[in-house]
């Protein structure tokens, strides 16, 4: 099965106090990205984790456009309900001004974040969590209209791709509905219903002349030189994830993450057990060929005409070497 490979990058902080070196890392990672050949590199929008930076991801994509290219930049992506469908169109055609041909912008619903962030970031104090299809229209027309009323400024270029992201059979439906490329977040929800794809391909309404179905997958991957490192790396990423899920990690450690030799002495309680379970369904862990083998498995069940990988491993060296292994495995 043939697919495009991508990145999504959350600018992955070991420390709260470290959020510069995560920011630095996520600019050499896109340009370790582009050198390896990778089709897009997107960065997602977080509100209130200690350990991850990337909480503007329009101003991330400006500073990543000056250091690469020819790799796509995009967002992994813009938490629509928070913001002005105006606003977001006038930042992206800003963007795709900048860098003609390079620039997605991906949108969702989700608040990015717990619910009392979510009413800090709204205006009025009140989400517009229901209002998200209306919203995405608006913006639809924004950057599609000849002439908008009221005028985006800068003109949006006639490329510039608006993508949607979820991990429920509504999203689909709705990027269907709208004739919009879809990513099905895995990494989020990977119990997603395997049949997703195929359904928002069946459902595909073209809005303009030329356009086609376009699916994505978002999958977790540890990929490693050996097996057992591969695996490790996982581990430490479960035990730190279960532990912010859980309110463990904010109430002790100054929410710092557990180092790989700190996590392997993690107790395994039936909660945590029971946790990783959940987690194990579509990701991609273990030498390259068996996380080839899995990636391969995963596009041709979800019918994917794309990947994107998501590694949160521990050590940033560790984390380029993982998307090196990968792009030459496959």
């Amino acid at each position: 099965m043939t697919f495009t490979l991508s990145v999504l990058d959350q600018s992955f902080t070991r420390s709260p106090d470290q959020a510069p070196q995560a920011l630095q890392e996520t600019i050499a990672m896109a340009q370790w990205c582009e050198q390896l050949g990778y089709e897009r590199f997107w960065v997602s929008e977080h509100h209130a984790f200690a350990t991850l930076a990337g909480s503007a991801p329009e101003v991330l994509i400006a500073a990543l456009g000056a250091a690469t290219k020819r790799i796509r930049l995009g967002s992994g992506g813009i938490m629509l309900p928070h913001y002005s469908a105006y606003k977001i169109a006038e930042v992206f055609s800003l963007l795709a001004n900048l860098y003609p041909d390079r620039i997605d912008l991906g949108v969702g619903r989700a608040p990015g974040a717990d619910m009392s962030t979510a009413v800090a970031l709204a205006t009025d104090g009140r989400p517009k969590f229901e209002r998200f299809p209306a919203l995405l229209e608006e913006l639809t027309n924004y950057l599609r209209e000849p002439v908008s009323k009221p005028l985006v400024s800068p003109k949006p270029p006639e490329n510039l791709p608006i993508w949607l992201l979820g991990s429920s059979a509504d999203s689909a439906q709705l990027a269907a509905q709208q004739g919009l490329p879809y990513n099905l977040a895995l990494f989020i929800n990977p119990q997603a219903q395997s049949e997703l794809i195929r359904l928002y391909k069946q459902y595909f309404t073209s809005t303009r002349k030329g356009q086609r179905p376009y699916g994505t997958i978002t999958i977790s991957a540890f990929c490693c030189d050996t097996e057992a490192e591969a695996k490790r790396q996982q581990h430490t990423f479960d035990v730190n994830f279960f532990r912010f899920v859980s309110g463990e990690r904010n109430a002790s450690n100054g929410g710092a993450l557990l180092t790989p030799e700190q996590a392997a002495d993690y107790p395994m309680t039936p909660q945590f057990a029971g946790f990783i379970a959940q987690r194990n369904q579509n990701r991609a862990v273990g030498s390259p060929s068996q996380v080839a083998d899995a990636i391969q498995a995963i596009a041709k069940r979800y019918a994917a005409d794309e990947v994107m990988i998501v590694s949160n491993i521990y050590g940033f060296e560790e984390r380029k070497r993982c998307f090196e292994l990968i792009k030459k495995s496959i």
